[in-house]
């Protein structure tokens, strides 16, 4: 494992912006290939209040946020679980019971403004939708490495 990751230095940078924004990266799976989610207990803090894709942030004529998550991930290196991914997540331990994390939008929902997201309340993972220009200082993104 540390030769594979050790040959991908861009990887591991990706590992450390995750990190550095408050993800606590974690290997959730190592068959065919190293597989690293964010496992901080809520969606990570240096992630939050941001709208869902670059397209949103430029549509919001007031109060836009910082960053969008499909480009705050892209510029990590990352890429943003999806639905899948997101429930295997929540097999691993309990996550997002006070936040919510945006996922992976298919592109039909996209076209039509939508954007999707996740969190765990009740001891149930829920599946939400909710324009993509809106943001809120309790939903961040969860991403995804795999080397």
């Amino acid at each position: 494992m540390e030769e594979k990751l050790l040959a991908n230095p861009e990887k591991l940078w990706s590992l450390a912006q995750m990190e550095k924004t408050g993800g606590e990266p974690d290997l959730v799976e190592a068959e065919e290939e190293l597989v690293f989610f964010d496992c901080s207990k809520e969606s990570p803090a240096g992630r939050r209040s941001f709208c869902y894709d670059h397209e949103a942030l430029l549509a919001r004529k007031e109060n836009k946020p910082q960053d969008s998550a499909v480009n705050a991930a892209q510029e990590m290196g990352i890429e943003l679980l999806d639905e899948q991914q997101y429930r295997h997540l929540q097999t691993l331990g309990k996550f997002d019971e006070k936040t919510s994390s945006w996922i992976k939008t298919p592109s039909e929902i996209r076209q039509l403004g939508g954007s999707l997201f996740c969190d765990r309340r009740y001891d149930f993972v829920f599946l939400y939708h909710n324009g993509v220009q809106s943001y809120y200082a309790s939903r961040g993104f969860r991403g995804c490495v795999k080397i």
